[in-house]
């Protein structure tokens, strides 16, 4: 696809770090990047251990001047799975971090499958301990699809807004961008995960007083999280010497091509 004559000045315009240029995801499609692979191998690793450890459990803290506070205890790898998040389509652009999300999708069924295998294998008569694994790594079928599919859907709306922000912004404004995905992608992630997961397991109103403070304080973290989130994106672009801009994107959600 040829850039614009639009697209060239958006590219010209664009709010942009010294030394660093503005390039189109296209010029840059099918190149090898500095740092991508790491980035897509730690959100993967994230996501797993998000989604082995910590998507099951509500979890309670009493916090002085506000009572008791209902979470999942998932919550833990937000910071670094959105920050991660926001660098990925804010530094390589829509499609590679579409890439991403379909890697840590396959990633999370291949773990939940050896777990399955794992746990379903008779064990030694003289180990005592096939109870306990099968407590901590047995996957309930309903919440780990209700996961993977929030998941999916999530990630692709936060990489979605964001990069369109992106392209309105021109560059500026990053926190606009990085917070109103969040609105909208954990909107959409927590809207599928808890009544798909927990609905007629739990009480209706742990349900949606779960879904709710996860929700808010999923936000809340993003927006606190924003001098760290500017702090990372500004590194990965000085390394990288580039800052992607998606315009002639295919905003697709199914492919994977980058």
């Amino acid at each position: 696809m040829t850039t614009s004559p639009d697209d060239r000045a958006l590219l010209a315009q664009a709010e942009k770090p010294a030394g660093v240029r503005a390039v189109s995801a296209e010029a840059i499609a099918g190149r090898q990047l500095r740092y991508y692979d790491l980035a897509m191998a730690a959100f993967a690793v994230i996501l797993i251990c998000s989604n082995l450890i910590g998507a099951g459990k509500p979890a309670q803290l009493d916090l002085p001047g506000w009572g008791t506070v209902t979470f999942g205890a998932g919550i833990l790898f937000f910071p670094l799975s959105y920050v991660l998040g926001d660098v990925l389509t804010e530094v390589y652009g829509f499609a590679r971090a579409r890439r991403v999300v379909w890697v840590g999708f396959a990633a999370s069924i291949f773990a939940a499958t050896m777990s399955f295998v794992v746990v379903a294998l008779p064990p030694d008569p003289t180990w005592k301990g096939q109870s306990a694994l099968a407590e901590v790594f047995g996957q309930v079928p309903r919440i780990f699809i209700a996961s993977i599919i929030a998941f999916w859907a999530g990630e692709m709306a936060n990489a979605f807004v964001l990069a369109r922000l992106k392209l309105l912004t021109r560059g500026k404004l990053l926190w606009t961008r990085t917070i109103g995905s969040t609105v909208v992608g954990q909107g959409v992630d927590s809207l599928i995960f808890y009544p798909l997961a927990f609905a007629g397991l739990w009480e209706t109103s742990l349900v949606i007083q779960v879904l709710l403070t996860n929700y808010v304080l999923k936000v809340v973290w993003e927006i606190l999280l924003t001098p760290v989130t500017y702090r990372v994106v500004a590194w990965f672009k000085a390394v990288e010497g580039l800052d992607v801009f998606d315009t002639g994107t295919d905003f697709t959600p199914f492919k994977t091509r980058v």
